[in-house]
């Protein structure tokens, strides 16, 4: 099984959703830089369950610990271990399920390929594994905001068949945390909570899509041929549990424009350097960062587990009618903007690290 992301700046999550706890082993962070738990905390409570009626009731305050690697404040350059322990695990619930195949679950391809699985929620397929992601996002995203000024901002930008209509040059982080949905437009944001809500009360579950920018991102991040940044973007966004696709710049949209309709004109910039004056390569060309905003689009499936009743078959193939029990999301969206941003985040820093090796080779 494959636990592990990232080639300079590398992490490493492990845990189940119902054991004892959760977490990430960071290495490759350089040292000296200054990281306090107070900004792996902030971006955690974010993610955690339990914020609002839109999100599973599981109580889980998400407490991280910082087991290694930060000393004084400041990063030693050696692992950095964070823990958050379950405390609010219930497996029992899940023992109706013990032999069930939850639909478009992990349940059966896990049982195909290992021969065994873990039962109780789901253990490494399930969203609780990227508290690891986060807590580790978090440090990524001191490292960038340090060393280049990188900003990663990530918003729902459609529920349903509710879309939003927003300048993602624009979008700020008081707009987005300024709702339970975490979009951006107040008045799609209004319409999103309902439809989440009636999906909650009926036992069903919605799903839609995650917008996220990264602005200042220097030039000349990702690699030919296979690292692509927008390659290695894709991997990491599509290893987010519930995630269904992805886009970057103009996407799928683009296939409906001209060449000249679609490529971005150079301009001299004020630095001297080249600058576009349009974005529909989603700041990356040629798999290689162009200075510009990267802006991508992650979808995410409905929450797989409901109420509702539903056909699947246990382990000896015999027919069951399955009424899913537990706590879980009507809408993984407003929960999965940190995650988002936190893959985002990981990717950045990698490449960032790799390329500051690039740089120090004469040319």
């Amino acid at each position: 099984m494959s636990s592990s992301f990232g080639q300079s700046f590398r992490v490493t999550t492990f845990g189940e959703s119902h054991g004892g706890g959760v977490g990430v082993v960071v290495d490759g962070c350089p040292p000296r830089l200054p990281i306090s738990l107070e900004e792996i905390q902030r971006d955690l409570d974010r993610r955690r369950p339990g914020q609002s009626h839109l999100t599973t009731p599981r109580d889980e305050a998400d407490r991280a610990e910082i087991l290694s690697g930060v000393f004084e404040g400041v990063s030693l350059g050696t692992p950095i271990a964070v823990l958050v322990r379950n405390t609010d695990a219930r497996p029992q619930a899940y023992e109706h399920m013990r032999d069930v195949y939850r639909p478009s679950h992990a349940d059966w391809t896990y049982d195909a390929k290992y021969g065994i699985r873990n039962w109780q929620g789901g253990g490494r397929a399930s969203a609780r594994e990227t508290i690891g992601r986060v807590a580790a996002g978090a440090i990524a995203r001191k490292l960038l905001a340090a060393q280049c000024g990188v900003e990663v901002l990530a918003w729902v930008s459609r529920v349903h068949e509710v879309e939003s209509k927003v300048d993602p040059s624009a979008v700020t982080l008081a707009q987005v945390d300024s709702n339970p949905v975490r979009c951006p437009d107040p008045a799609a944001a209004a319409e999103m909570e309902q439809r989440i809500d009636a999906a909650r009360r009926r036992g069903d579950s919605l799903g839609g899509v995650v917008e996220c920018v990264a602005r200042r991102v220097p030039a000349g991040l990702g690699a030919p041929v296979f690292d692509k940044l927008e390659a290695e973007l894709a991997k990491a966004l599509m290893s987010l549990p519930a995630s269904k696709g992805f886009e970057i710049g103009s996407g799928f949209a683009g296939t409906l424009l001209t060449g000249i309709e679609h490529n971005d004109p150079f301009v001299p910039g004020p630095d001297g350097r080249p600058r576009t004056t349009s974005n529909r390569s989603g700041g990356v060309q040629g798999g290689i960062s162009n200075g510009d905003d990267v802006v991508v689009r992650v979808a995410f499936k409905p929450t797989a587990t409901i109420r509702l009743a539903q056909d699947t078959v246990d382990r000896d193939g015999k027919p069951v009618v399955l009424e899913a029990q537990g706590r879980h999301d009507p809408c993984v969206l407003p929960r999965a903007v940190p995650m988002v941003e936190a893959m985002v985040l990981l990717v950045l820093a990698d490449h960032w690290l790799r390329q500051r090796a690039l740089d120090a080779i004469p040319r």
